[in-house]
């Protein structure tokens, strides 16, 4: 609760949080900025006021006066997801050319004990921040970029003034998924649709492309795990009109597509198609072999990189918005329907 040092209604300052201390403005300031050259007890007389008057930093102040730290935050949705592997070798490529060091967090794993990732990056004082992949932190994430450059990394959500988006063309790769699959002859074709506008991007150009050739699509909510993908596929593949093609939001979900048609006694490519997105090492595994859209993730790093590092040096740039070309890489888990079908 605030005390008389603070006025009903009014934000409490640093001289508010000094005065209740019993301390100097320049010691509160040496304490938010973590300074070593400050006692514990004076550290803990601060922490203790800034608590009980519920203070919270102007960060952008904060970086405007001080150094920066030298560090860029990198916010991963789920670590597990193998898609990373090349977009953050792009991206660590741009950040390390700069001499600038990436501090990673996993939002999937944080969520799990009930923390923010992006609260805990910007407590590390991170100089910018960098979000890879669909996260449920959009709030976090818009409070964030009101103090230091924000850019989204294969992932178009959440939209805000002021902050880049480097992407891989949805549009584009769902297109050709679609494209090869009919080119095969299949005609009961369904889409695992993935979540958020990624997601919808990608469903939106399956359906386009399907009725463009007067066929009728067929879309499931098929989330972005190997759980996810097995379970639509599995309610899929049992109905009576079973496609004799999907198309998966990702690799992980098509993987759990192809258990379920192994589960069924189910042969790839013979009985079933199938197409994954982000052409991620696990496609290219021999004995999984699995068609799947080259979402150019390295590219979509290094770009998303250069990003970054120009919006610190001009943080009034205007937003903008890069798309990285897509390509299909074709493997064994797509051929011909079966006859008949």
């Amino acid at each position: 609760m605030p005390d008389a040092h603070t006025a009903a209604g009014t934000k409490p300052t640093i001289r508010d949080v000094a005065s209740a201390a019993g301390v100097s403005k320049s010691l509160v300031s040496l304490v938010l900025q973590g300074s070593a050259n400050v006692s514990e007890s004076r550290r803990r007389a601060v922490l203790d006021a800034m608590e009980q008057l519920g203070y919270r930093p102007n960060r952008l102040a904060q970086r405007l006066s001080g150094p920066r730290s030298g560090t860029i935050g990198v916010l991963l949705n789920d670590l597990r997801n193998p898609w990373f592997v090349e977009l953050l070798e792009g991206l660590t490529a741009s950040l390390h050319s700069a001499g600038v060091s990436p501090v990673l967090a996993d939002s999937y794993t944080d969520q799990r004990v009930g923390r923010s990732s992006v609260e805990t990056l910007l407590e590390q004082r991170i100089d910018a921040l960098v979000v890879v992949g669909t996260t449920n932190e959009a709030d976090a994430i818009e409070n964030a970029a009101r103090s230091i450059p924000v850019v989204l990394a294969g992932t178009r959500e959440p939209a805000l003034p002021g902050v880049d988006i480097v992407v891989n063309d949805d549009d584009a790769g769902a297109r050709q998924a679609t494209e090869h699959l009919l080119a095969l002859g299949h005609q009961r074709i369904a889409h695992l649709q993935g979540p958020g506008e990624v997601g919808n991007l990608r469903r939106l150009s399956f359906e386009r492309t399907m009725h463009r050739a007067g066929l009728e699509p067929v879309v499931v909510a098929g989330g972005m795990s190997e759980e996810s993908g097995y379970s639509a596929a599995s309610r899929l593949l049992a109905g009576q009109e079973r496609p004799t093609a999907i198309f998966a939001y990702n690799d992980i979900a098509c993987i759990g597509a192809l258990s379920a048609a192994d589960d069924l006694g189910l042969s790839v490519p013979d009985d079933l198609s199938l197409v994954g997105y982000d052409n991620t090492y696990l496609a290219k595994i021999r004995h999984l072999s699995l068609t799947s859209v080259d979402n150019g993730n390295l590219a979509v790093g290094v770009e998303a990189g250069k990003f970054i590092l120009e919006r610190l040096a001009t943080p009034d740039l205007p937003q903008r918005l890069h798309q990285v070309a897509t390509q299909l890489q074709v493997r064994g888990s797509t051929g011909h329907p079966p006859k008949g079908s």
